[in-house]
Order: structure tokens, then sequence, then C-alpha cells
């Protein structure tokens, strides 16, 4: 296991909405933070004006440098990883030359296996877990909108608190991203995971924020519905979640001072014409469903729902 004292470099793989709103806290609270990204018209705003930030916490330029090219990045004491899952594998690639002796990885990736697919290519003992309620939405180039402050956790994949686990959460509560280490991260991973089981898809599929879709009744007993079959495999899976506690991080997330304004990231791709993560999100639960012999009817459901809106779009008809 690697050892993480005093971070102070953070690099954020993945720097659309969440990996920008990352970046720019923790840029503005005095870490020294590199964002990297495929995106040059983002890219360049970012380094001509500066990572704009607006909404929760006030509107503000945050200068902070961001590039295209990995090659070109310092070593790192973290790196952060928020791309998309399909693109996890090559992010990680992408980021083997910034790793140093100690540097560690933190996903907070949507769905499950990201940490996995990270650890196959930089050695498990560099990957921690991690989950955030934030949210965040890309405006446009270099501006990404902030809708509340939602609560971020870090975890050893194999439980327990560690020292370097505790150092990142300190590194980022102390520069403005309130933070904790979790001593059972996968229970949290998969608590994050049902709530967008439940969010993700219907907003996809009726194009409303999130607030809206969880105040229609018939949407809400069906997004029960998802939770609990969720919650049924996961404990099959051996793994311990309480379907009534992420029933009311759901309450929270499209309540008052929550996130409910926004759009899942779902939603959100399926307009701009992009491959979805629904294959980790509610396929995570018909998979796992199918290798353990429960039914999973209704994340089924939300899956083909998703997968048709790809459809007009995607040539892509392959399944969880």
């Amino acid at each position: 296991m690697t050892d993480l004292r005093s971070p102070k470099h953070v690099v954020i793989l993945g720097a659309g909405a969440m990996g920008c709103l990352f970046g720019g806290i923790l840029r503005e609270g005095g870490l020294n933070v590199t964002l990297v990204d495929v995106w040059k018209e983002h890219v360049e705003a970012i380094n001509r004006h500066g990572l704009r930030l607006v909404g929760f916490g006030g509107d503000r330029g945050i200068p902070v440098r961001a590039t295209t090219d990995p090659a070109s990045v310092a070593v790192a004491d973290i790196v952060s990883i928020h791309c998309k899952s399909y693109h996890t594998t090559d992010a990680a690639r992408s980021a083997v030359p910034f790793f140093g002796d100690e540097t560690v990885a933190v996903s907070f990736q949507n769905g499950i296996g990201n940490e996995e697919a990270i650890a196959r290519v930089v050695g498990k003992e560099r990957v921690v877990g991690g989950w955030t309620a934030q949210g965040a939405s890309v405006e446009a180039p270099g501006v990404v909108r902030n809708y509340s402050e939602q609560p971020t956790r870090v975890g050893e994949m194999g439980g327990g608190i560690s020292n370097r686990t505790v150092a990142i959460a300190e590194a980022f509560s102390r520069a403005g991203l309130p933070t904790a280490a979790s001593p059972d991260i996968v229970a949290g991973m998969w608590k994050k995971l049902m709530t967008n089981i439940a969010l993700s898809a219907p907003s996809a599929f009726t194009n409303l924020p999130l607030d809206e879709v969880a105040a229609v009744p018939e949407l809400r007993a069906v997004m029960d519905l998802a939770i609990d079959e969720a919650a049924t495999v996961a404990r099959a899976s051996g793994i311990r979640v309480d379907p009534a506690a992420t029933r009311r991080m759901v309450d929270d997330l499209v309540g008052e001072g929550g996130t409910g304004d926004n759009r899942s990231s779902v939603c959100v791709d399926v307009l701009k014409g992009r491959p979805t993560e629904i294959d980790v999100i509610n396929g995570v639960v018909v998979r796992l469903g199918r290798e353990i012999g429960l039914p999973t009817p209704v994340n089924e459901t939300f899956c083909a729902a998703v997968k048709g809106l790809e459809a007009q779009y995607l040539k892509h008809t392959a399944g969880p």
C-alpha cells in the first residue's frame, strides 16, 4: 500500500462538470490542481479565462491549469478520476506517467467497477474508492454550475480507515470540499449507486430535472421499486445496504438545498447524443441479478428505456 502524508498536487482526470467542480474548489482552497481532458475548446477556455464556477458559492473565476496532453503533467499526489466509465481503462493508461511512488488514484465516477478497471492498469494498492453527492453541469466551455454543497467520501476498497484516506479527506476538506474517510466505502458506493438507479433513467426518458422526476407519484413509486430490487441483489451479493437510507438520500438530493434542479448525467448524455453509463448504473443490478438468479424487471425496464433513447442516435444494441 502506498503512503500519502500531505497531498499538494491533485490531477483531475476527466474535467467535465464534476471534475471541474472538484478541481475548481480544490484549487481555490490552495491545492495545486491540473485538469486533464480531451475537450480542446473547454481546456482552451479555462486556460484563457480561468475556470468559471457559477451558482452555489457565488459566481467567480478560478485560475487553474488545464491540458489535453497527459504527457505534460507532473507527478501527482492524488489522481482524482471523473471520466465516463467506458473511458476508464484508457484514461488510467494515459495517467501512468504522473504516478509516482506514493501517488493514489481515487474514483468519483458513476457506477460500480471503475476501481477494478483502474487497478488493472496501475495496481490495486494505488486505488481507493470514493463517492460524492455533489452535482454540477457544464453550461459552456470553461463554465460549470455548482448546485449545492453535498458530502463526499473516500475509503479503502477492502474496508477500514487508513492514513492515506484520512490524509485525502483532510486535504480536500481544508480546501473547501467537505470530505470524510469511510470505513466501508463499498457500502457507500452502493448507496450512491442506488440513488442513481432511482433517478438517472427517469430523468433521461422524461427530460426532467431530478426534483420534478421525484415529484411525480407514479414515477416515485417505480423508483422505490428499483431501489428495492437493487438492495435485494446487493444483499444477496454480500453488500450491506439500507434502502431506507437511500430513499432519505434521494429526498435530500431533490429537496431544498440539494441538487434537484439538475438533470441526471444520463439525461445530459442523451441530450448531447452520447453513449450513456446506464450499463454501470441500472445495468449492474441486472447483471448481478442474472448471475445469482434474482429477477430485476424494473431495472431491466429502465435500461431498456435508455437503450431505446440511445438507439435514436447510436448504432448500439448491446444489452447490460
